[in-house]
């Protein structure tokens, strides 16, 4: 008798099982994580634009170097000029052609060398920029990667509940009309029934919505994610300090290096404005030659003449007003500035590490709990089943018993993708985050 009632009852959880498997199973040209992130370093708008921005970061530092390299020039010029005279008579035209080559090499110019360092300031401050936005990008992706993940995982839980209230309101109406159960049975079946179809409709447009949005960041039409292995191990939090973590962040992290580098690049600033007080030694070379074929106004002999010059040039500053003193002043303050900035910015990276390592630990907490929900849920739903056709349990408590089951479901993928994606949250937030980072992920996907 016992095993004859437990057939029917777990037909419901069959049904949904397979629906949740069918929902679950990848198509032939599903992408994993990294092939989708690939696609998005290549098409995405915010993305290219930090590239390209850094590329033109890279050339504008080079430019600081200008200062310190030699310089050449080449003049030529054509005139002609009208001599005339009374006594004696004398009315010609004279043309003269003229060409100075001259150049320049800078022998001591400390503004010039500041400028120069601080072009090398420029470099690591674009490359940390650039790191900044890889590792938005791959947060990004890997958001919306699990946001599909977790819609087709919520449309397919509630298509199987929906299922599961199907069964049950038939075997309420079969009941009723054998007189073995009431109207109320059906009545609530029934609500429930529609209940889940408005939750399909909902669930079906929100995974439209991801997909589309998915779709947008990696430049392909209908990507498909490839889900995660069923049963699924999460990898362990390594390491297990949080101390640890943020003393990563301090060396590693983007902001922390773009802080640094403005403050090295303000002391140069003070080394510049400091130079305003300095001289400047350059050595100078040129070379001319003019040429007056028809002679000069006072010889009519053709003329030729070259001249070379080399020497050095001596500059120096004696008074400007009081600007150069006002402006070594003005970027000491700065400096100030960029040293507070720099302590705010290590603050911040290490509030930020701190919160997502411990968010990290909750959610794999959660994930444990969840678990143990689901095996627990499972059991209520069987002994409700059991329960409601041997007379001692109604139809609402099987129905509410389902509900439970699905949603325990739900938020055990969810908090699953979570703590995936709080993992990477985690190294962004202290600075560590690679595409490689996306490969341990892979491996836990469906192949």
């Amino acid at each position: 008798m016992t095993t004859l009632l437990k057939k029917p009852a777990l037909l419901p959880l069959a049904l949904a099982l397979g629906a949740v498997l069918a929902a679950l199973a990848p198509s032939v040209q599903a992408q994993n994580l990294v092939e989708l992130y690939r696609s998005a370093r290549d098409y995405d708008a915010a993305y290219q634009s930090a590239r390209s921005l850094y590329d033109a970061n890279l050339y504008r530092a080079e430019q600081a170097k200008a200062g310190i390299l030699p310089q050449a020039g080449l003049s030529m010029g054509v005139s002609r000029a009208n001599f005339k005279n009374n006594n004696p008579v004398v009315d010609r035209n004279i043309p003269q052609q003229s060409a100075t080559l001259s150049a320049s090499q800078p022998l001591y110019r400390p503004g010039n060398w500041a400028t120069y360092e601080q072009g090398k300031q420029q470099v690591e401050l674009s490359k940390a920029q650039l790191e900044a936005a890889e590792q938005d990008l791959i947060v990004r992706t890997s958001q919306l990667y699990f946001d599909v993940l977790a819609a087709q995982d919520t449309l397919a839980f509630v298509r199987a509940q929906k299922a599961a209230v199907a069964e049950q309101l038939a075997s309420a109406k079969r009941n009723f009309e054998v007189g073995t159960s009431t109207i109320t049975d059906s009545r609530e079946a029934q609500a429930r029934f529609d209940l889940v179809i408005a939750q399909e409709i909902a669930a079906e447009n929100d995974l439209r919505v991801k997909k589309i949005a998915l779709d947008q960041l990696v430049g392909r039409m209908d990507a498909q994610p490839r889900p995660l292995l069923a049963p699924t191990n999460l990898p362990p939090l390594v390491p297990a300090d949080v101390n640890t973590w943020v003393q990563q962040s301090e060396a590693l992290h983007p902001t922390i290096r773009q802080a640094q580098a403005n403050l090295e690049t303000a002391k140069l600033e003070i080394n510049k404005a400091e130079a305003g007080h300095k001289p400047t030694v350059d050595l100078t070379a040129s070379y001319g030659a003019q040429r007056n074929p028809q002679g000069s106004a006072i010889s009519p002999n053709a003329l030729n003449s070259r001249t070379t010059t080399v020497g050095l040039a001596l500059n120096l500053p004696l008074f400007a007003g009081f600007s150069t003193q006002n402006r070594i002043r003005e970027t000491l303050s700065l400096e100030e500035k960029a040293r507070t900035d720099l302590e705010g910015a290590k603050r911040g990276v290490a509030l930020s590490t701190r919160t997502a390592f411990f968010g990290v630990l909750s959610g794999q907490g959660q994930v444990k709990a969840l678990e143990a929900a689901e095996a627990s849920s499972q059991s209520a739903l069987d002994a409700n089943k059991l329960g409601y056709q041997v007379g001692v349990r109604i139809n609402i408590d099987v129905l509410n018993a389902q509900s439970q089951l699905f949603q325990t479901k739900r938020d055990l993928a969810v908090a699953r993708y979570n703590v995936l994606l709080g993992g990477l949250r985690l190294r962004q937030a202290n600075g560590t985050l690679t595409p490689e980072d996306l490969l341990l992920i892979n491996t836990l996907l469906v192949q």
